[in-house]
């Protein structure tokens, strides 16, 4: 039977790396009963970091998910990665997900990837919390860690939970609301005591802060808390509930996920406060027009896949969530991008790598089906196939790095396409592709690490070598002016019918962007109609192999003037081969030039590297357009760099900060080049084509 959809919690674990989001949902299942003990990273053997790579590296890589219930309510956590690398699986966290919670180092404060996170749940205004971890650490500060977060992002942070002592003298928590505190206790679970006298100055100073922030949750309590001058206990709970919903406050958490602190408050807070699925909406597509769609137990079956993982044991698994109705083993489900029925038969809840079965999954309740036909990253579930809509897909950021990869031989070559092309169906911020113009096998994904982690696994995996080389670059050619009128003839004899094709033709620049523009100005009939396409599939040969270095020209305008046949031996072909040796005569007199692609550019980094950025991008031939203070010292500068210059680009900034920085990179048009650039690409392209 379904869990109401009332009854749910789904909530992402978010934040920068190394912050304790694995430790955190580690000790909340261990409170949960789930689990019997609490792993550490360190011993390989905590819930959700449970592949290979992830036990190797200590590092989460891929989203993990776990669902558990905490007395009345069944939670659904998702533990993200924190590096920039794996975005992507933060971003279908995001998406399935009503709320989030943001764990901070309390030695650090807001830091880079925080504050990203922070953009990202800005933009979809989602509910949240913060978790102030690492408590029981040297150094560890909550009220510089709480201040410097409300000064970098601007909101009214209501503390629930303060720390009794820091670093080795940490004992515990106090729970503003109850006015309880939660000792560590060696068993590993928390001990519910009376406040010490010592720490009631402290507790009176932030419940004032709490009060206040509880006010800011509901017009009518702001008018009771400025006539009486506080709020009853039942006042602030509705506050704290219908601001966080409403997005209008943010709740702090302290504690140590290390030592099991601080992790009955969050859990219960999250059961009492955290908003359901119930009315929430999600992104979807009708008539070719964006729409939404509330999340409602009513209705026809309808749900998404935001996730698939390929099992050595279970085969595909796709995560999937329900948005309306109820999905259960013999639901019939209609994949309307492919055009196909299915029941599932078997559903799952998921505990990390564990499956669990359940029957049925109501609106708003997030599981897995294993091994389905119609189920894949972004498929559409619905009852039937007029449904009338489908969901929106997850949107992705482009990616930031890219390798042209080879292996050795044949055989290895098709072991090693086989194996991407799986982790493409797994990770869709990982990209394959085969460049024509290059004949390169390009695997273009989100870092350094991010390719270098799927090459080796697969090489592993595999036992084979994969060779890698920064890709070429994707130049392409055009003119600068009208060539004026050009004629070419295509003659041929060789006996029997011969060949004759006679054109005449001008080019011209068009607008960039536009391609190719074909204009027949004959008059007279001097050339048949007939040969007409033969002669645009000359000209577009001609564009097609290039002129300066062998990269496809654009942006031309070609009208033919003029030309002349023969009553036997002109023909389609002969007409190609003279419309293509008129575009090459053309292109000589019309100024040929080169084009690059040119990126726009962000780049995140703190304060401290922002010079030896903006001089480097100078460098680049970088085009700086600004720069925003993001806060918490960390800058946005904002840049057009050509491709050529970006290649590495990955692996310089990691140089440049220590690997603290990071960056977001799309394509946004071509520019021409010339003078020593373009002679060293024209040379270069020229050297290739001899290999």
């Amino acid at each position: 039977m379904s869990v109401s959809s009332t009854e749910l919690r789904n909530v992402a674990i978010v934040g920068h790396n190394g912050t304790g989001k694995t430790s955190l949902l580690e000790q909340m299942l261990f409170y949960s009963g789930v689990i019997s003990r609490a792993e550490s990273i360190e011993s390989g053997k905590t819930t959700s970091d449970y592949t290979e790579e992830e036990i190797a590296r200590k590092i989460s890589i891929h989203s993990s998910l776990a669902s558990f219930t905490w007395e009345d309510k069944t939670f659904t956590m998702i533990d993200t990665p924190g590096t920039a690398d794996f975005i992507g699986e933060v971003i279908l966290a995001f998406r399935s997900c009503e709320s989030a919670i943001v764990t901070v180092d309390a030695r650090d404060g807001a830091q880079i990837e925080t504050i990203k996170l922070w953009r990202r749940l800005n933009e979809r205004n989602k509910p949240r919390a913060i978790f102030i971890n690492k408590m029981d650490r040297e150094r560890a500060d909550f009220e510089k860690a709480f201040n410097h977060i409300k000064e970098q992002f601007h909101v009214t942070l209501v503390p629930v939970t303060i720390p009794m002592g820091t670093g080795d003298q940490f004992k515990g928590v106090i729970n503003l609301i109850e006015k309880k505190a939660y000792v560590i206790n060696p068993s590993g679970k928390e001990t519910v005591t009376d406040i010490p006298a010592e720490y009631d100055d402290m507790v009176e100073e932030y419940v004032i802060q709490l009060i206040e922030a509880a006010a800011e949750g509901a017009d009518d309590l702001m008018e009771k808390y400025f006539d009486e001058g506080t709020l009853e206990i039942d006042d602030i709970r509705r506050g704290l509930r219908e601001g966080l919903k409403d997005n209008r406050i943010v709740p702090v958490f302290s504690g140590s996920s290390l030592k099991g602190s601080g992790i009955i408050s969050v859990l219960n807070f999250i059961k009492n406060n955290f908003p359901s699925p119930v009315g929430a909406k999600d992104f979807i597509t009708k008539e070719n027009v964006e729409d939404t769609l509330e999340i409602t137990e009513e209705g026809p079956a309808a749900g998404y896949v935001f996730k698939t993982t390929i099992d050595q044991y279970s085969g595909k698994l796709c995560f999937f969530k329900v948005v309306q109705g109820t999905i259960s083993g013999d639901t019939d489900l209609y994949n309307p991008e492919i055009g196909k029925k299915e029941r599932f038969g078997k559903l799952y809840r998921v505990v990390g790598k564990k499956l669990i079965d359940t029957d049925s999954l109501g609106a708003g309740d997030i599981g897995v089906v294993a091994k389905s036909n119609i189920a894949s990253t972004n498929a559409s579930l619905l009852n039937a196939a007029d449904a009338g809509f489908v969901f929106a897909p997850l949107k992705f950021p482009d990616p930031t790095y890219s390798l042209a990869i080879s292996a050795g031989d044949k055989k290895s070559e098709d072991k090693m396409n086989e194996a991407l092309h799986r982790i493409t169906e797994e990770d869709l911020t990982f990209h394959l592709n085969f460049d024509e113009e290059t004949k390169e096998l390009v695997a273009s994904g989100m870092g350094e690490r991010h390719i270098n982690m799927i090459l080796e696994k697969v090489m592993e995996k595999q036992k084979i070598s994969i060779q890698t080389k920064l890709p070429r670059v994707a130049y392409r050619e055009t003119i600068t002016k009208k060539s004026g009128l050009v004629e070419y003839a295509h003659k041929k004899q060789s006996g029997g019918h011969g060949q004759y094709g006679k054109v005449v033709i001008e080019i011209e620049p068009i607008e960039r962007g536009q391609f190719y523009s074909f204009t027949n100005a004959i008059k007279g009939g001097s050339v048949s109609k007939g040969y007409m396409p033969g002669i645009e599939k000359g000209l577009q040969d001609a564009m097609g192999e290039g002129f300066l270095a062998y990269y496809p020209i654009v942006d031309v305008g070609i009208t033919i003037v003029d030309g002349k046949e023969h009553p036997v031996d002109s023909s389609e072909m002969a007409f190609r081969l003279a419309a293509k040796g008129a575009m090459k005569s053309a292109l000589e007199k019309a100024g040929p030039v080169l084009l690059e692609p040119i990126m726009k550019l962000n780049v995140y980094v703190e304060d401290q590297y922002l010079g030896d950025i903006l001089s480097d991008l100078s460098g680049k031939r970088g085009r700086v357009l600004g720069q925003e203070d993001f806060g918490g010292g960390i800058q946005m500068v904002k840049a057009e760099v050509p491709q050529a210059e970006m290649l590495n680009y990955a692996i310089d900034l990691k140089s440049m900060t220590s690997g603290t920085g990071s960056f977001e990179l799309e394509f946004d048009h071509y520019e021409s080049i010339s003078g020593r650039i373009s002679d060293e690409v024209i040379k270069a392209a020229k050297a290739a084509r001899e290999e």
